[in-house]
């Protein structure tokens, strides 16, 4: 087993940090897609809400795999249009169709998250945000999105690892991630350890991804760590002994 990763070791580094750059390029391209179409999905009377319902109704409801093929494949029953408009260069090269597929799909799972995260923003506090007189775009800025994207956090940091893991589909298509490099090393050495090894790699990046996510939670919530803080200080004795809390 030693002996496998000490000869491949290489390629399989190599393998994954493909798997990092589609995976950080998609999340953060769908991110920046998902919450205007997110805003435009919670507008009940807006013309985009449907459009964009059946959008996240297909690629939620359809395999990643099938999608990829759908792009990749199905581009090029369109060469001569696509020529045409000047777009064949990039159908017709597999890293710029898992591109484009990775970031339709999360975007849409990423739609919903956010729809979620919108939706539970307390009216009150937008309430409180028309009473001072703060414009749409400021309510925004400083109450609706805030608010949002803290609710939303997890389930997204949840989506990215969906995705990291799911990026193994592009080894299908002749890339050469993490699955793409393990194939190719099985090919050559008929040796099932490669795939061991791989998947204590992709546990080793989602460990380090969910580590990270969880320090920049915390950073988001430590306003309200620092607000429980005093409350649990200044109250009365008797009720901090009821709730364990000692001098």
């Amino acid at each position: 087993m030693m002996d496998i990763l000490t000869r491949f070791s290489t390629q399989l580094l190599s393998g994954a940090g493909l798997t990092l750059q589609l995976t950080v390029i998609a999340a953060l391209l769908a991110c920046a897609l998902a919450l205007p179409l997110a805003i435009a999905r919670c507008n009940e009377h807006g013309l985009l809400r449907w459009p964009i319902r059946l959008f996240v109704s297909f690629f939620r409801g359809t395999p990643l795999l099938a999608q990829l093929f759908l792009v990749y494949y199905g581009s090029g029953q369109f060469r001569v249009e696509l020529s045409e408009l000047g777009l064949w260069w990039f159908f017709r090269d597999p890293y710029y169709c898992a591109l484009l597929t990775f970031v339709l799909n999360s975007t849409a799972y990423q739609i919903e998250i956010l729809r979620g995260g919108l939706r539970a923003v307390p009216y009150g506090q937008i309430e409180a945000g028309v009473a001072m007189g703060l414009s749409r775009f400021n309510q925004y800025r400083k109450i609706i999105l805030p608010n949002a994207y803290r609710i939303a956090f997890p389930a997204l940091g949840n989506e990215i690892i969906l995705l990291l893991k799911g990026s193994a589909v592009v080894s299908v298509i002749t890339l050469f991630d993490v699955m793409g490099q393990t194939r190719r090393i099985f090919s050559q050495t008929f040796d099932l350890s490669v795939y061991l090894w791989a998947a204590v790699l992709y546990l080793l990046m989602t460990s380090v991804f969910v580590w990270f996510w969880r320090r920049l939670e915390l950073c988001l919530t430590r306003h309200q760590r620092v607000r429980q803080a005093p409350a649990i200080a200044t109250a009365p004795a008797a009720e901090r002994v009821s709730t364990g809390v000692s001098r």
